[in-house]
């Protein structure tokens, strides 16, 4: 098995990403001050993830939001009871089973979505005003380009992306026991 940080190591070593993942860093920008805006709503980052999880998924279950977060019991007991006292999540019995309670979103956990969604377009229009016209025209296509593959992948479950990682981790994982074998090699060789 290779060792993950190993190989991102060598990996961003040899990366041909000319950005230099400026998009991640522009995206982890602007989910800082996101979350700086919506804790004025009294909302953190992993509550604001279980409202969205809900709000896609009306009448889920408390063990669904965990299985799709990767919440423990706890953690998703307590985030589900601190936003419904809060006024963003509803529950109402599940008639089906009659133990368990489905999860909705209210009215003010869409004015809060609406509020995040305005706060990230607040960052990009900012950062777009250094473009001319043109230039944001082309930055909103190539965007688009690259929105539309990376849906498509995600759709489709990450094959091509865990195929090419995969490749990747054994290529390292080779030429570092390549190299442990000429290591040992070479002490033996030493000792002779």
């Amino acid at each position: 098995m290779v060792d993950i940080t190993s190989f991102l190591c060598k990996w961003e070593e040899e990366a041909l990403d000319i950005t230099k993942r400026q998009m991640t860093k522009i995206a982890r920008e602007v989910g800082k001050f996101t979350t700086r805006m919506l804790k004025e709503e009294g909302v953190g980052t992993a509550e604001f993830d279980l409202v969205h999880v809900v709000r896609k998924n009306p009448g889920i279950t408390q063990a669904k939001v965990r299985e799709i977060l990767s919440l423990d019991k706890g953690a998703a007991a307590r985030r589900t009871a601190n936003l419904e006292a809060k006024g963003f999540l509803m529950r109402r019995p599940n008639e089906k089973d009659g133990r368990s309670q489905l999860l909705y979103a209210t009215e003010k956990a869409e004015k809060l979505k609406n509020s995040k969604a305005f706060v990230e377009a607040m960052y990009y229009e900012w950062l777009e005003e250094s473009l001319s016209k043109e230039e944001q025209e082309e930055l909103a296509r190539l965007i688009g380009i690259l929105y539309q593959k990376s849906k498509e992948e995600s759709k489709a479950g990450f094959p091509n992306l865990t195929k090419r990682f995969l490749e990747k981790t054994d290529v390292i994982e080779s030429e570092n026991s390549q190299k442990d074998l000429e290591k040992v090699l070479e002490k033996e060789s030493d000792h002779e």
